[in-house]
């Protein structure tokens, strides 16, 4: 696991996700490709279907006072017409009541041991979240054995402090690195791998777990085996049984939770590695939450937005969409993936570049000073600018009106949302938590 990459997001693979929809309906980029008919009816489909949801929820559910209590929306921050005066002037700034949520379904943070400043925001904007799950663990392999490594990274004081002033729950991320040919065919490691996640839930008085293990199993290649996709999703049954037969200390009649880490399907037309709708109905009765990675739809060798809203609209209506059982009873559990970081892309013939967070963010704004402009077709905002050598680059970075649509795409279907990662943002994105 490269710390680098782990800088932003949590790996799928030992590179960026290649897996992702198709260029037909990759429309938001900086160099834009035609679209098929079909796609273009598809994502016609999924704005008005998006629209309609959101236009409802609103009318029925959403107060004014909320939007009225909110420091940035007080303000009028929350604009496609930003610049980088505001940013920098308004983004330590937030309500004086951060005790407040204004996002009624379940929020999980992540946070990385390496970026100390992830630890200070949990503890400072504790009641914004339901769960938190610092990334601490890998399960590898130990020549005939398996071992779970990453106690070392766990901070049992900032953990009672987190407990004393607020009630978000306390999940460490799992990464499942163990060769998945031992793991899923032998009985006896299988076992063994959940033993060692229990008894360290227990042993440390977590509330559970995030599992991350289909990247991984993906990355293998062993899902193109229907026998070993079928072993693959009875052991994440197996862990989800165990874990639902402990009781939380916390919460007085609540079990351990357990929220399994999925990645956006890489077409309309699911590939075998792809985690799909089925899986999601296999597995919704023993997982509590799917932490679905809606981010890194660019790289640096194709770069343009972090996460086209259209391609999160066309992720949700595949997995959730054709059944209105499905939607009802499983979008809940659908964590919805907001990045808190960004990108800075050179646009030279050779590429590069990559994942930036906050403070850069912030240092390149305040150097270049730049015109942000607003992409409609991603609903992202973006910058440009020269750099020492005279190289053009790209700037995607998150801001209040991106996090805001995104968040009101995930309330129209009734979703959670997962950050990765809450150190790496801006402060006052918090407000519209």
């Amino acid at each position: 696991m490269a710390k680098k990459r782990d800088l932003h997001r949590p790996p799928p693979t030992s590179g960026r996700r290649e897996n992702q929809i198709k260029p037909s309906s990759r429309e938001p980029k900086l160099t834009h490709s035609a679209s098929s008919s079909g796609a273009i009816k598809v994502i016609a489909f999924f704005i008005v279907s998006s629209l309609i949801s959101i236009i409802t929820y609103w009318l029925t559910q959403s107060s004014p006072s909320q939007q009225n209590e909110s420091y940035v929306y007080q303000r009028g921050l929350v604009t496609t017409d930003t610049n980088y005066q505001d940013i920098l002037t308004e983004n330590m700034k937030v309500s004086e009541n951060i005790s407040k949520r204004h996002y009624s379904y379940p929020v999980l943070g992540y946070i990385t041991p390496w970026n100390s400043r992830g630890y200070d925001m949990a503890k400072r904007f504790n009641s914004k979240f339901t769960h938190l799950s610092p990334v601490w663990y890998d399960l590898k392999s130990q020549q005939t054995s398996l071992v779970l490594e990453g106690r070392h990274n766990a901070d049992r004081g900032w953990i009672s402090e987190l407990k004393k002033t607020g009630e978000a729950l306390i999940l460490p991320r799992v990464v499942l690195e163990a060769s998945p040919e031992e793991l899923l065919r032998k009985k006896k490691q299988r076992n063994k791998a959940i033993d060692l996640i229990v008894t360290e839930c227990k042993e440390m008085g977590y509330d559970g777990i995030v599992l991350e293990s289909w990247s991984r199993w993906a990355a293998y290649g062993i899902l193109h085996d229907p026998s070993m996709r079928n072993l693959a999703l009875q052991f994440v049954k197996q862990l989800g049984d165990a874990l639902h037969s402990i009781s939380s200390e916390k919460i007085s009649g609540q079990k351990l939770q357990f929220v399994y880490v999925i990645g956006p399907p890489s077409s309309e037309k699911l590939q075998a590695h792809d985690f799909g709708p089925k899986d999601l109905e296999t597995l919704s009765e023993v997982v509590d939450g799917f932490s679905l990675m809606t981010y890194d739809f660019s790289n640096p060798h194709n770069p343009g937005p972090n996460a086209p809203l259209k391609w999160i609209q066309i992720i949700l209506q595949i997995l959730l969409g054709a059944s209105a059982n499905r939607a009802q009873n499983i979008a809940p559990k659908i964590f919805l993936g907001i990045n808190f970081y960004g990108n800075d892309f050179s646009l030279s013939r050779d590429s590069g570049g990559g994942a930036i967070i906050g403070r850069d963010y912030l240092a390149l704004l305040e150097k270049h000073r730049p015109a942000l402009q607003w992409d409609k077709n991603s609903g992202e905002h973006v910058f440009f600018y020269p750099d020492d050598k005279d190289i053009k680059h790209a700037v995607f970075f998150p801001t209040l009106k991106s996090i805001s649509l995104r968040l009101e795409e995930a309330r129209s279907w009734g979703c959670g949302i997962s950050i990765w990662e809450i150190g790496q943002g801006l402060d006052y994105f918090f407000d519209l938590l």
